[in-house]
This record gives structure tokens, sequence and C-alpha cells, in this order.
């Protein structure tokens, strides 16, 4: 059957109101979601000054031991609702920091912190009050855990994470990511949940830039600094949300198993990485 030429043009206009209908409810929907986070706090954890001296100093001490690159480091925070509060770097913020670290760390230390957010418990919440760091989640999403695909089931919002304000890249509160839900979920160390005396539950710290093991010691290192790390339990033989490296090599297999379930692999120098884990220090428990 033929078409006339007005028919053809009725249907590409339909067409187009369709797409142009969808595109707006897509952009509203994100202008909504973005002034919902924009009206949450972040119960004071705004100090981007303090976050950025503990970061260094933590880089420092881990550094010591020789276990990682010895690289620059980023660190986000984010409230309990997983909106981002500040974002700090040790190469001291902004366009003149971009070469001397991991540019791409950036948005991964916000995936940690909103993962290790997303996945942790409150003393006294419904269910096991536990921690989980990204790092524990490293074994149960590899092909055939329990946990596999988690990593792909909350994506990074993109217009969130990569503001037009480049030169405010690691620049605290002035970063664009700030008051912004980034999302993502990330399964190598460096996030962490962070806690009040009471173990309640008030965001987290992901860090990022260097090995995950490094990533992780210096993520442990800043939480404490900052006393944050009242923790109610976890997955480690310690009870807390630390690393554990107890993957065996198996034959044929690759990394190996992991005795307990939440392990995760060394990265370049067991030894030191070992010795590391051996020096942070412990978590307090909730009062």
């Amino acid at each position: 059957m033929k078409t006339t030429h007005q028919e053809n043009m009725r249907s590409n206009l339909t067409l187009a109101a369709v797409l142009c209908s969808a595109a707006m409810a897509s952009t509203a929907a994100h202008a909504d979601a973005q002034q919902w986070a924009h009206t949450n706090q972040c119960e004071g954890y705004t100090n981007a000054a303090a976050v950025q001296a503990a970061l260094s100093s933590a880089v420092r001490t881990v550094s010591a031991y020789g276990a990682g690159l010895g690289n620059n480091m980023w660190a986000t925070v984010v409230d309990a609702n997983g909106v981002v509060c500040l974002v700090v770097n040790t190469g001291g913020g902004g366009a003149a920091s971009i070469e001397s670290i991991w540019l791409g760390s950036r948005v991964i230390s916000a995936q940690k912190a909103n993962t290790a957010n997303a996945f942790s418990l409150s003393a006294g919440s419904a269910g096991t009050p536990i921690a989980l760091s990204t790092a524990n989640l490293y074994t149960a999403v590899q092909p055939g855990g329990s946990l596999y695909g988690l990593q792909a089931s909350n994506p990074v919002d993109v217009i969130a994470a990569y503001g037009e304000r480049v030169g405010d890249y690691g620049k605290g509160t002035q970063d664009p990511m700030v008051g912004q839900l980034i999302g993502g979920v990330n399964v190598f160390g460096g996030g962490l949940a962070i806690y009040s005396p009471t173990g309640k539950r008030l965001g987290a710290i992901g860090v990022s830039g260097d090995t995950s093991c490094t990533d992780h010691a210096v993520a442990w290192e800043t939480r404490h600094a900052l006393g944050l790390d009242y923790v109610p339990g976890g997955v480690s033989p310690a009870g807390d949300d630390n690393i554990i490296y107890d993957i065996t090599p198996q034959a044929g297999q690759m990394p190996g198993i992991s005795a307990g379930g939440f392990g995760h692999p060394h990265c370049l120098h067991p030894t030191a990485e070992n010795t590391v884990l051996a020096a942070l220090p412990p978590v307090r428990k909730p009062k």
C-alpha cells in the first residue's frame, strides 16, 4: 500500500514528539533527583581540610612500608543517603593536580564510598549490624560467586559524576560531585563505612589512586584519624571490615579460592602488604 507525503510527515512528527517527550521526562527526572540530593545534609562532615590532612598523613604512613606505588590519592565522603559531601586529593585539588594523580580514580573513590555505605548496616538496625568494605566484596562477585553481577547493579550517574568545572576537581566541597547522588558499585579495596560512637552509620569514605590493597590501608588509616571507625561488626576474623588475604591459588583457577568467602587478592608485594595489614589500628566498638 502506498503512503502519501503527508502521512509520512505525520509519522515523522509523531515519532519526534515521542522522542522529545521521553528526553524531557528523563531530564526532568534527573533534575528532580539532583534537587533531592542537594536538600540532604552531610551531618557536619564537610571539613575538607581535616579529611585532606588525614588522607595525606595516611598516604605517608602506608607508603613507608613500600607496599604500593606511592601515588597521590583521592578521597570522597558520602552521607548515609549516598550524597557526596566532599572530594579531596593529596595533589592539592584543581586542574594543576591532574597530571600528578590518576584522574580516573576521582569517580572510583566516589563509587567505593557509595558501595561501602550501601552495603553496611548500623548497630541496632534490622538485620545483622555489620560493615562490608569494598575489599570484602571481591570474592563474592567473581563468576560463580553468590554476588556475581553486583558491580553492574547500581551504575554511576555520569552526568552527576563529570561536572564541567574541571578546575574544581578535588577542591573539597567545591567539587562538582558534591551534593550529587553518584551511585556505582566497586568491588576492590578502598571503600569503608563511617560510624558514630554509638554505631550509627553516618556514610562512608572511598579512597583511590594506588593499588587496591594500598587504597584500603589508606582509607583505614584516614577513617581512624577522623575518629569515624566505631564499627559494629564485620566479616573479618577480627569482626570488622578489614581486608582479608585468604585466597589460596588453585590449579586451573584464577585467582583461587577464598577460605572465608570474603577474600581479596594481594596486589604487588604480599610480604609488605601483610606487614601493613598487621600494623593497621584496630577499630573501635560502639558504646
